[in-house]
């Protein structure tokens, strides 16, 4: 039992739920945000409020964007040929840092997982699916992250496209295995892209 005043209480529950915040940082951050100016305060809320207003998805890729297209798909000199299927959004940036891939992306927002009742229905894989129907695409690289559930969303992406004329490849297992792409440095993921084959 605490006894922090009601709205602390509020605040430290609410920075607990976020990825990597403990009780003991939400508490620090709680204890910051009474310490500090009302106007940072202000600015922090609206900041947040901002970004749940603005932000939505990429009408091609499903990257985040404020714009109807984000800034990748709205780029001409793109090689649109080439799709890159990634987990999330911050996979994106992580391959973009490489400056390797000159190619377009499409955004899963998530991977095949029956253990948590995630189906290929609950992912952008229809999406994936109508946009390379409807566009001249000749190769699909599958950038999900090396875990069980990328690399059974690779395998059932693959079979799917397995009877078209679409080079299907995956990254090369440069990256570890239980890593996340975000957290890759830029050679390894360099390397990577260099390295994928066809599966």
């Amino acid at each position: 039992m605490t006894n922090f005043p009601a709205p602390i209480e509020e605040l430290i529950d609410e920075f607990s739920r976020l990825p990597g915040i403990g009780k003991k940082t939400a508490q620090r951050l709680a204890f910051f945000v009474v310490k500090d100016k009302k106007d940072s305060a202000i600015r922090l809320s609206e900041a947040i409020i901002n970004v749940k207003n603005r932000i939505h998805f990429c009408e091609d890729c499903f990257n985040i964007t404020d714009k109807d297209k984000c800034s990748i798909c709205s780029n001409a000199s793109r090689d649109r040929s080439v799709i890159c299927v990634v987990e999330d959004s911050k996979d994106v940036i992580a391959i973009e840092k490489t400056r390797e891939f000159k190619g377009l992306y499409h955004v899963l927002h998530g991977a095949i997982s029956p253990m948590d009742g995630i189906g290929p229905e609950d992912i952008k894989l229809r999406e994936l699916i109508i946009r390379i129907r409807d566009n001249e695409v000749n190769e699909l690289i599958l950038a999900t992250n090396p875990t069980i559930e990328g690399e059974a969303t690779s395998m059932y992406i693959s079979k799917l496209l397995s009877q078209t004329d679409i080079l299907v490849t995956r990254l090369a297992h440069g990256i570890p295995v239980g890593g996340d792409l975000e957290f890759a440095d830029e050679v390894t993921l360099s390397k990577a892209l260099e390295g994928r084959r066809k599966i």
